[in-house]
């Protein structure tokens, strides 16, 4: 069997070099003169993607495992949903299986003197220089590196497709299983792509300093969306460099392992929202989509995109999708001083069409929760945990002295001017 007489698992990005790769399993020593060059340009597919990845040992075994892990299609996304699958769905998806296990049992190092080269044994047990591989967070590179030993020595096509499975049962497929957070690629006037964001600050909700009862009001809404109950649109407001941004985040990595992913978008995107939630709407995971920043100016309607979708529209919003927005204002879109005056000018002593308009977006955020300046005291607690947890070595009276200097010159009480001083600490050298 050839990879051409797959079914399911059919148009792989990296479809050229498994080709190849396939060609050069099959070919003959006669022939060596034409596969040379080949063998080498493969290798070096391999390893550049291997490295991308993230990677080691066998790489061969590896690339195969990603294609299965990465592709989606009726079969995989059938597991992910719902587990174990029934019916002619797994017939097929075993056909394909056995394909891949053929091309699992090859011993790539056996091309190096078929074709007289000395490239392929670099492939077999690979051990990375250092930690490079960015595409993937730790857990699922592991993972992936794990399942392709696990496939390679199955007995046969049946436990590898129950290995899959499970895979997929734990871990999801493609995009969305094996990344955390993506952004918005335009593809066209009226189509964006969801694209993964391959580096994720790891930010956990204990490392924000205070503001215990904002982080409990968002930790239970949180927890209600991907325990599949009721929850609330939430907007974070309030100051500057309060930890709102971090709170999000933190909430992605604590609720990632229980199927929590993020997209982020950004204002002038919002047009592009029904498109987003089309994409996402039938996956088994639950989606916040994140606006950061979030406010308008007069001039700009983009919210009114966001109205829509939140709640108005004639398609009721996906029960795995929320929308949790940070800003520095509370009432997102700026009211002028006209919209005040027309209030009182209105004979039926009834509030301006302008003002309920611009109003109404914030009420239609169900979770509210606000993150203000700390006070002195608050201050101080923040940049003495903070001090503790990087080790610096300064007594408290010093160490505040310089802080509350620090904050006078770099904007004022915030978390982020704390952890600001602290990190410029560290770099000169104060810690134990």
């Amino acid at each position: 069997m050839r990879i051409d007489e797959l079914i399911l698992y059919r148009g792989f990005h990296t479809e050229e070099l498994l080709k190849n790769m396939e060609e050069l399993l099959k070919g003959q020593a006669s022939a060596r003169l034409l596969y040379r060059a080949l063998s080498y340009q493969v290798t070096g597919e391999l390893l550049t993607l291997s490295n991308e990845l993230g990677f080691e040992g066998n790489l061969w075994h590896a690339y195969l495992t990603w294609l299965l892990a990465n592709h989606e299609n009726s079969f995989s996304k059938a597991c992910e949903i719902r587990g174990e699958t029934e019916g002619t769905i797994n017939e097929i998806a075993l056909h394909d299986i056995a394909i891949f296990r053929e091309l699992f049992r090859y011993d790539i190092s056996e091309l190096d003197e078929r074709y007289d080269v000395s490239c392929f044994h670099f492939l077999k047990n690979y051990v990375p220089v250092n930690d490079t591989g960015s595409a993937f967070n730790k857990r699922i590179r592991d993972r992936i590196c794990t399942l392709s030993v696990t496939l390679a020595s199955a007995k046969d096509e049946e436990e590898m497709l129950k290995d899959l499975k499970r895979f997929y049962g734990e871990f999801g497929v493609g995009k969305f299983g094996l990344h955390k957070a993506f952004r918005l690629v335009e593809a066209g006037p009226d189509h964006v792509e969801i694209e993964p964001i391959t580096k994720v600050a790891h930010v956990m909700l204990e490392d924000l300093v205070g503001y215990e009862s904002a982080k409990k009001k968002l930790i239970e809404n949180t927890e209600a969306f991907v325990a599949g109950r009721k929850a609330n649109n939430c907007l974070l407001f309030g100051d500057a460099g309060t930890g709102k941004s971090s709170s999000i985040k933190g909430i992605l990595n604590r609720y990632y392992d229980r199927g929590l992913r993020i997209i982020e978008i950004y204002r002038h995107q919002f047009r592009y929202l029904n498109d987003v939630i089309a994409q996402i709407k039938n996956r088994n995971y639950r989606f916040i989509i994140y606006m950061d920043d979030l406010s308008f100016e007069d001039s700009e309607t983009e919210y009114k995109y966001l109205k829509a979708v939140i709640e108005g529209g004639l398609e009721r919003k996906p029960e795995n999708v929320l929308i949790y927005a940070t800003s520095n204002r509370r009432h997102l879109v700026h009211e002028n001083f006209r919209d005040k005056l027309d209030r009182y000018e209105d004979d039926d002593l009834h509030e301006s069409d302008t003002v309920q308009e611009k109003l109404s977006l914030y009420n239609r955020f169900g979770v509210t929760i606000y993150f203000g300046r700390p006070d002195p005291k608050q201050f101080k607690t923040i940049v003495t945990t903070l001090a503790e947890r990087n080790g610096i070595d300064m007594s408290e009276e010093e160490l505040l002295l310089e802080a509350n200097r620090w904050e006078l010159n770099h904007g004022g009480l915030s978390g982020r001017t704390a952890q600001q001083y602290i990190d410029y600490c560290v770099s000169i050298g104060r810690c134990r």
